[in-house]
């Protein structure tokens, strides 16, 4: 067996350790290194917003020395040179983002650090260039301007003196002196265009998640809940607030999550995503209707065989406009209210978003003429906009790349009469004479979905197939694309159904691609860690193991993570009301069968997956003498951000697999 930790937490002990002789075999790997260093590039477009008339685009890019700042061109001349729209006068530490288009299509507003140091402040700037103003100055966190119909208000959500970026995937702050006080509220708050006036309008209890105008400009939607922001995501419910008085009115209670609240043209109906959510920001489910007053909220797209993750409203009330998780790719399409017709608009093997993870459109006044992000395993993240379907793309300064990894594929195998979806990537130089390695990737949430998406730094076991092996990643049960039911389907049951959809798909890949099926290895990240841990524990089957944020026992989890409220859709219960049902798809309950090597990732701040659940698997590993490596990130949340240490792990990650399967 080897130990190594990688500057394991310094607590109040001062507790550390330091590696010696790492041993990083690929770490001097120059072919590593450039796929690595050009992944960053790909994903230097941050948000890409369609201005309401439909005859502007405004992005968010950075990349090289240069941070994030907004560019603006003329969709109506061909020949438009974006032009960039700064706050300052140094653009290499502007770092903006947040853009949004006054109503009359003449303004941006957004977010931008100029003032130097981290904090964000609120602009205004002329589309076509000149007239920059700051609108705010105020100290926490700034996210999500909005403008008011009738372009005299912006509204933003604002965390007063926050302590660190909210969201469970951020590093949490480090604790100390007495635990459970402050809660820090994200609250909705507005400023006045003219006179630079803020004032927060939601209660200072409530934690507010998501918004939208009313068409009138007089009330807001909102999601929100009491409490603390990262854990009560999962128990938030929809309210009307007051533009005006600032009176929150209660609107409807979901018996799941819910995301995307958004007034109908007339004002009368709120429209939201509902469904088994298990992460902030990963949404996909029904949408349902709900009168604006309060009421029964009816689903619009019962048996959807797809998960909604994001929906605008069309001019008229009558319809929604939907952008689905459909079978592993992207999907467009629209429902009508009345019959609940389905028309399918559009539907590829791509991943389709306006920036960053999130999945959605940017749709201009009409309807019809929308702005996004494309890209798949083999084409470059690159703007495209214009009319469903009928895009034309956009040039940027950005330059396109070849992918250096294999093709891929989507395929599709049958367990216990579930179909089931997964992308294969092939070795980069396949011969189909040759039997190759496979590594298995296991997505996180798990309501999620491995996707067509060009390859992240962060992660990403697609690169290996430039080292040779097959990359299989499943969607098994509980995962996004199939329907709700499908995404039910490991409710009660972690690690059991999953699994053997999984191993079901090994066994389909195996018989019929030129895979050997005595050199396989899995890995996975945040839920994906979790089931690596889990099925090392349940099947030999597997020769090498990565488990990068794992969860080794839900019953210990439950009092240690950020995010509780999550656990009680998935498990039926607190785990003091049933701690059984805790136990029996713990990792640590099974650990005794253990035989394959394991690789144990985490950051030492991750409060969605806390490090102290990898060292109870690393624990039991060196006890019970199972090879095994652990490593501790610094000052890292559940997404690690460090270059240094996401290159760490992607190199540390080949070394292993390639020391047990080649």
């Amino acid at each position: 067996m080897r130990r190594v930790i990688f500057l394991v937490l310094v607590g109040v002990a001062g507790f550390v350790f330091f590696p010696m002789g790492l041993g990083i075999a690929n770490a001097q790997d120059a072919s590593l290194d450039a796929i690595l260093n050009a992944l960053p590039e790909a994903r230097s477009i941050q948000q890409v917003a369609m201005s309401p008339d439909g005859q502007r685009l405004a992005w968010v890019q950075g990349g090289g020395s240069l941070r994030h700042g907004i560019f603006v061109c003329n969709l109506t001349s061909p020949a438009s040179t974006p032009h960039r729209i700064p706050a300052g006068p140094d653009d290499e530490t502007a770092d903006e983002h947040g853009v949004a288009w006054s109503p009359d299509s003449q303004q941006v507003a957004f977010l931008s650090k100029a003032e130097g140091g981290d904090q964000l402040q609120l602009f205004l700037a002329n589309a076509m260039g000149g007239g920059v103003r700051k609108l705010t100055n105020l100290r926490g966190s700034l996210d999500t301007p909005s403008w008011s119909p009738d372009g005299s208000t912006v509204a933003f959500l604002f965390t007063e003196d926050a302590p660190r970026l909210p969201g469970p995937l951020e590093a949490m702050t480090s604790p100390s002196g007495v635990i459970g006080g402050k809660d820090y509220e994200q609250r909705l708050a507005t400023v006045n265009v003219a006179t630079g006036q803020v004032r927060q309008l939601s209660p200072p209890d409530m934690y507010v998640y998501e918004y939208d105008w009313s068409p009138d400009g007089e009330r807001f939607a909102l999601t929100a809940a009491h409490g603390a922001g990262d854990g009560n995501w999962y128990v938030a419910e929809v309210y009307t607030l007051d533009a005006d008085s600032g009176r929150l009115s209660p609107v409807y209670k979901p018996p799941q999550q819910i995301a995307s609240p958004r007034f109908s043209p007339n004002g009368n109906t709120i429209a939201f995503i509902g469904g088994l959510m298990s992460d902030e920001g990963s949404t996909g489910g029904d949408v349902f209707i709900v009168p604006a007053q309060g009421g029964v909220a009816r689903n619009v797209t019962p048996n959807l065989k797809a998960s909604v993750s994001w929906f605008a409203w069309q001019p008229g009330d009558k319809e929604l406009l939907l952008l689905e998780d459909a079978d592993g790719a992207g999907a467009i399409a629209t429902v009508n209210l009345g019959s609940g017709n389905l028309r399918s608009l559009w539907q590829g093997p791509e991943k389709l978003t306006t920036g960053d993870w999130s999945h959605a459109l940017s749709v201009a006044r009409d309807g019809k003429t929308c702005a996004l992000l494309r890209e798949s395993k083999s084409e470059w993240p690159a703007i495209w906009a214009g009319p469903i379907g009928a895009w034309q793309q956009v040039p940027t300064s950005i330059l396109s790349r070849q992918p250096n990894w294999g093709k891929a594929e989507s395929i599709h195998w049958v367990n216990e009469g579930l179909q089931v979806q997964g992308w294969l990537t092939y070795p980069q130089d396949y011969d189909p004479g040759r039997r190759y390695p496979m590594l298995v990737e296991v997505h996180g949430g798990p309501g999620a979905m491995a996707e067509p998406s060009w390859p992240s730094q962060f992660f990403d076991l697609t690169l290996f197939s430039h080292y040779g092996y097959f990359v299989l990643q499943p969607n098994p049960r509980g995962s996004f694309g199939q329907g709700e039911a499908f995404t039910l389907g490991n409710v009660k049951d972690f690690g059991y159904g999953d699994l053997r959809d999984i191993l079901a798909g090994v066994d389909y890949v195996v018989k019929t691609f030129p895979v050997d099926g005595n050199r396989v290895g899995v890995g996975g990240w945040s839920y994906g860690g979790y089931m690596t841990m889990w099925a090392v524990t349940q099947t030999h089957r597997f020769r090498a193991a990565v488990a990068g944020a794992g969860i080794a026992n839900w019953q210990s989890y439950y009092g240690e993570n950020d995010i509780d409220q999550w656990l009680i859709p998935f498990f039926g219960a607190s785990v003091y009301d049933d701690p059984a049902v805790y136990a029996k798809s713990s990792p640590i309950t099974f650990v005794k069968n253990v035989k394959t090597p394991t690789l144990i990732l985490v950051g030492d701040r991750d409060g969605e997956c806390p490090t102290p659940q990898s060292f109870e698997f690393w624990h039991a590993l060196e006890t019970l003498g199972v090879e095994n490596q652990f490593v501790v990130y610094p000052n890292e949340g559940h997404v690690v951000r460090d270059p240094a240490h996401r290159r760490d792990i992607m190199q540390r990650s080949l070394e292993w697999f390639d020391k047990f399967l080649k």
